[in-house]
């Protein structure tokens, strides 16, 4: 019985669920294997990253999809989606992020569409909608943390957690509301072992007049992905990347730095300990091996003990 990419639903022995292909687009019946190996999606994406907006340490290429063919074209231009293929230096990235992505969905962030496409080799890459695209080219106003400090790419890891709180407060339209949701994405980051949250990882976008913080992206655990990582996050926090305690993150950030009220931090607390049942089940039925399974389910249970 085999268990949809997409949906996670079982469709028996289709490589998709129906309620899948419908959510690519209305009119999808079918969805064929990308017409590479893991090998040269990532050959593709060395090849075309000269000419796409989309960088990163991981390799990415931008698509679209098309009806007629019922499959991913990998474009240049006016691409729709991300796809990101497995990765020759660390194990299961597309199931490690598309699964991280489900429990932040769960924890009420806000996700764009995503899920895994089979290439012709029967390996997994992860997609991902654009959230910053719409009609033909069109782009929305999106910058991330580094272009609004005035860092670049080689400092995106100089930086404190404590500065990017001005950033909120300068940019966004109703900072209150998005300091709350910042709190939530740090929190979720840290109890799912992304440490490498930088300054490019995080954005605001402007749409229909109101400036706020842009779906998430990126989201995964490296820790399981990365064997003993030395640091736990990426941007210092009360001035340490390790070690960091409970009282780190409520007191000293969400409370003190952030200033939300105890009512909304003790909510988001109670969300997040009432959704542990829910993320496990998730992990239980992903598409990550037994053994990364095991380490994923062992990090959570570590670090969200911290915060009972």
């Amino acid at each position: 019985m085999n268990r949809c990419p997409i949906t996670y639903e079982l469709c028996g022995t289709n490589k998709y669920s129906e309620k899948g292909l419908r959510m690519i687009a209305p009119k999808l019946t079918y969805l064929n294997d990308l017409p590479y190996t893991a090998v040269e999606l990532r050959q593709e994406a060395a090849n075309r990253a000269k000419k796409l907006s989309i960088q990163g340490v991981q390799p990415k290429l931008s698509a679209a999809i098309s009806i007629v063919d019922q499959e991913f074209k990998i474009v240049d231009q006016f691409g729709t989606y991300i796809i990101k293929p497995q990765n020759d230096l660390f194990p299961q990235l597309p199931e490690n992020e598309d699964v991280t992505m489900r429990m932040a969905k769960v924890f009420g962030l806000e996700v764009p569409f995503h899920g895994m496409v089979y290439a012709k080799d029967g390996s997994l890459s992860y997609f991902i909608k654009r959230f910053d695209r719409y009609g033909k080219g069109k782009k929305l106003a999106t910058e991330d943390f580094a272009q609004l400090t005035g860092n670049t790419r080689d400092t995106k890891y100089r930086f404190t957690m404590e500065k990017l709180i001005p950033v909120l407060d300068e940019y966004c339209s109703f900072p209150a509301i998005e300091k709350a949701d910042f709190f939530k994405r740090i929190l979720f980051c840290y109890v799912t072992g992304n440490e490498d949250m930088h300054l490019k990882n995080f954005s605001l976008i402007t749409k229909n007049g109101k400036t706020t913080l842009t779906p998430v992206y990126d989201f995964l655990s490296s820790t399981i992905a990365i064997k003993n990582p030395e640091e736990e996050i990426a941007l210092t926090l009360k001035g340490k990347k390790s070690n960091l305690k409970a009282a780190d993150f409520v007191d000293y950030y969400a409370k003190d730095r952030l200033q939300l009220n105890e009512k909304t931090i003790a909510t988001i607390l109670q969300q997040m300990q009432q959704l542990i049942p829910k993320w496990k089940e998730l992990l239980e039925i992903s598409f990550l091996s037994v053994d990364m399974k095991e380490k994923y389910l062992n990090l959570l249970e570590n670090k969200t003990q911290m915060f009972q």
